[in-house]
């Protein structure tokens, strides 16, 4: 009988080390995952010629650029480990994306309709969706009044594939089809992935951080004190309704000649890590923008996130920051809020002045 649909139930999201991870231990299944959806897009070339009006032919000219977009609800920093973050907080946070290599793979696994992705073994699995040689192009922390965080990372990958049956194992799923390709060449990577068995979360762990229990503290930036957001109700609070942490990695293909695909896919510097707070507004500090322009110093901003015990589950630092923009408004029938906006720079992984950092109670190695 065909199946009617799929939809979340059935689903479980993994993440490779590498691309060319085949054992079991070098592949993890993401948790709190809330959404998934990949496409591609192909490029062709045309070819006419005189005397015929439709074209002879329809040439691929460039490897078509595979897209995949997730979201999911930060915990301990677990997911960001498996994704090759650094969340211990003494390199950059995004240091393990910032060098050559060949990405990671991610893989899509679908249960039988009715069915928990969770506890199905290989034989059971219906299909798998395969994207090679991930790179990450963009990662967003997302906090706001009444919804949890939430994460949303964008990859570009250079293969996707799918499978369906021939699937084994008990207590993991074996016989996956590699979805990466040698970028050097183009050529398909031979060889299986063993995934593990999708499992649920333990009664122990965090099920997801609240928004109540995030701090951000923003004072004293460039010198001049614009607020104290630090959760300890001073006077100069202000009441943060939204806050977004965007850290772009644009990133640029390199072609050859003698290659279907990029043998490359560099980051574009400089990197730019924006962070955007929205603000109902409160008392108001006096200060000059002139005192900005003459000042020259730069300050940290730390986003805190807290576990249902009351400790840091996950904090963001984002050293070296300046402020790029401040705007109020107000309107009848409305509270007065303000929008800030704050910059740094990403710096290297010997650069401890710049760039953002995490630490995280999850900082334990993930692959083994």
């Amino acid at each position: 009988m065909a199946r009617n649909r799929v939809i979340y139930q059935s689903e479980a999201l993994y993440v490779s080390e590498n691309a060319g991870s085949t054992s079991v231990d070098k592949h993890e299944q993401l948790t709190r995952v809330q959404s998934a959806n990949y496409n591609f897009t192909i490029n062709r070339q045309d070819v006419n010629e005189f005397g015929q009006l439709a074209r002879i032919d329809s040439i691929i000219m460039d490897a078509p650029t595979v897209g995949l977009d997730f979201t999911y609800y930060p915990t301990d920093g677990t997911n960001e480990r498996a994704l090759g973050f650094n969340v211990g907080g003494a390199a950059q946070f995004a240091s393990g994306h910032l060098i050559q290599s060949s990405g990671k793979n991610f893989y899509i696994t679908t249960a039988a309709e009715g069915s928990d992705a969770v506890g199905i073994h290989g034989e059971n699995i219906n299909s798998v969706i395969g994207l090679g040689n991930a790179f990450l192009t963009d990662y967003t922390l997302d906090l706001a009044v009444g919804s949890l965080p939430t994460v949303s990372v964008s990859m570009e990958c250079a293969n996707i594939n799918a499978e369906t049956g021939g699937l084994t194992g008990a207590g993991q799923i074996s016989g996956v089809t590699l979805p990466s390709v040698d970028i050097t060449d183009g050529t398909v990577i031979a060889g299986d992935a063993t995934l593990p068995t999708a499992v649920k979360t333990a009664d122990s762990e965090v099920s997801a951080l609240r928004p109540g229990d995030v701090l951000i503290n923003i004072s004293a930036l460039d010198g001049v004190t614009i607020s104290d957001i630090d959760g300890t109700g001073t006077e100069e609070s202000i009441h943060i309704q939204s806050a977004s942490l965007s850290i772009p990695l644009g990133r640029s293909p390199i072609q050859r000649l003698g290659t279907r695909y990029a043998y490359a896919r560099t980051v574009d510097f400089p990197v730019n890590a924006t962070l955007s707070v929205s603000a109902i507004v409160n008392d108001l500090t006096a200060r000059n923008l002139s005192d900005i322009i003459n000042n020259a110093d730069t300050q940290d901003v730390t986003l805190t996130l807290k576990d249902v015990d009351g400790g840091n589950a996950m904090v963001y630092t984002l050293s070296g920051c300046k402020l790029d923009s401040e705007s109020f408004s107000s309107s009848i029938g409305s509270n007065k809020t303000v929008d800030l906006t704050f910059s740094t720079q990403i710096g290297g992984n010997n650069d401890t002045a710049n760039g953002v950092f995490l630490n995280a109670t999850g900082a334990d190695a993930v692959f083994e």
